[in-house]
């Protein structure tokens, strides 16, 4: 073996393969950009590693990552449309230049959301009753108040007030629904 060196003895073999290992555990993780990527990775290595095939572990974690992807991107969509429902249900008996509070509490509780809503204008016409309305999305309290302000429309439709507006705000929203 030598000084410093492994060689092919099995002490050695095992010292350097558990070295090996988990620098490939950690270099791609350093890479990923999202938790879908390392997901996929995550379980593409272990497929990978159960099978001895990385054909089977590359599928695998293609397959993982774009189902997680897919997963958050509903939950997200689904988590916004939410919060948008209830800015247009707090809207809707809200008259032209009033402010009045807001607020949504999710399930879980994580993004729960709260601000300050106005209407604006009304905007009446035979094809639809809408509002222009301006709404705050406030984070923490007292001095350290931080208070962002994001105007859309909202419409009627049927009995209740929906979202008009796809994106009133890509910051806020992401690329929405």
């Amino acid at each position: 073996m030598g000084l410093g060196r492994t060689g092919n003895g099995a002490l050695g073999v095992a010292a350097m393969s558990l070295r090996w290992m988990a620098l490939a555990a950690v270099l791609p993780l350093a890479a990923c950009s999202s938790f879908s990527e390392i997901t996929g990775l995550i379980t593409g290595g272990a497929a990978g590693a159960a099978t001895g095939s990385p054909a089977v572990g590359f599928l695998v974690g293609v397959a993982v990552d774009a189902a997680t992807d897919a997963g958050v991107t509903y939950v997200t969509r689904v988590w916004h449309g939410a919060e948008q429902d209830a800015i247009a249900r707090t809207a809707a008996d809200v008259p032209e230049g009033v402010e009045v509070p807001w607020k949504i509490a999710h399930p879980l509780p994580i993004g729960n959301e709260h601000g300050q809503l106005r209407v604006v204008r009304t905007i009446e016409s035979p094809l639809a009753d809408c509002k222009e309305i301006a709404f705050s999305v406030d984070e923490g309290t007292g001095e350290k108040l931080k208070r962002a302000w994001f105007v859309t429309s909202i419409c009627k439709q049927d009995k209740t007030w929906k979202w008009a507006a796809a994106e009133p705000a890509v910051e806020r929203w992401g690329y929405l629904q």
